[in-house]
């Protein structure tokens, strides 16, 4: 890594250097002397190995035999990879849902509050936790220990159910279930960043708009469903895209707390258990291919409505 970045700093030095000395300052030359380099860690660094990855679907698992499509075929027949599509179904699916709309009612409630600042510090403190740190506290909220010989709950949830009679559960075990428990972490620290966004499309909504509704007779659900919402359209749909693309690739939190064992793993797990677990390179490329495939409609469709937002 110092060597890496030693020879970037002398070549962007040489560059810089023969640009100033040149007697001829030529627009376009000036210009491909500072997108150069930029092109060029692109292409080592993004472009080279999306091909390459592209290139190693096609082989087996030590990329000597070549497979055609059979890897893509073993994703979408094996019985455990349809397991790992499912869970990146249902993560895809709930997780900006419900974080955006978790994110949106706070920021309405707390807008213009005594404590609006504390309020939405709480509800934000979860973004400065990297998400390894915030599974690790869940995994102490989840714990579970047999309900034996007084054994004493360390985790809270367990806990909470033991004082109100009810048995303690294996909450990261039991599957289906153990899934929607991994994806209220993400929304835990997902919500605070919606509310962010969202609260500052709300502030930004012109006031004479807000005054002319409510002359008109709109308060409450019917201002919100009729002026807030519409008003902050592209800062919603900017909001849902980025969460689903994070969630996409999901790897931190399944990895911590289960290790994507008892039918909880995603694919960007499944991709990492594959590759560098199982060694089999061939179905790890494929999974990493559709994970890029899964995320360019997601993309594409943010940029089709922040250019028609640009429009307008």
């Amino acid at each position: 890594m110092a060597l890496a970045v030693v020879l970037f700093v002398g070549v962007m030095g040489a560059i810089l250097l023969l640009v100033g000395r040149a007697r001829r300052r030529v627009d376009i030359w000036q210009s491909l002397a500072f997108v150069l380099p930029a092109l060029l860690l692109l292409g080592v660094g993004l472009i080279y190995p999306a091909i390459r990855t592209m290139y190693q679907s096609l082989f087996d698992r030590t990329t000597d035999e070549f497979l055609g499509l059979d890897n893509f075929t073993e994703i979408f027949t094996n019985s455990d990879m349809l397991i790992v599509l499912r869970n990146t179904a249902i993560w895809v699916i709930v997780t900006p849902i419900v974080a955006t709309f978790i994110g949106l009612v706070y920021a309405v409630l707390v807008d213009r509050s005594r404590v609006e600042a504390f309020a939405k510090a709480v509800i934000f403190l979860p973004m400065a936790i990297s998400l390894v740190g915030a599974s690790i506290i869940w995994r102490y909220v989840y714990e579970y220990r047999p309900d034996q010989q007084n054994i004493d709950q360390v985790g809270l949830l367990n806990q909470l159910l033991v004082w109100v009679g009810l048995e303690p559960r294996h909450f990261l075990v039991d599957s289906p279930w153990n899934t929607l428990f991994l994806i209220v972490v993400m929304i835990w620290v997902q919500a605070g960043f919606a509310m962010t966004v969202l609260s500052a499309a709300i502030k930004a909504i012109p006031s004479d708009i807000t005054e002319a509704a409510q002359l008109d007779g709109l308060t409450g659900v019917r201002m919100f469903r009729y002026i807030t919402v519409p008003s902050i359209r592209p800062a919603l749909i900017v909001v849902l895209t980025t969460i689903s693309i994070g969630t996409l690739k999901v790897f931190d939190i399944v990895r911590t707390m289960t290790g994507g064992q008892f039918d909880t793993s995603v694919v960007a797990n499944e991709f990492y258990t594959q590759g560098f677990q199982l060694g089999d390179t061939g179905l790890a490329s494929a999974l990493a291919v559709l994970l890029f495939i899964l995320v360019i409609p997601i993309v594409a469709y943010n940029v089709r409505q922040l250019r028609k937002a640009d429009l307008r």
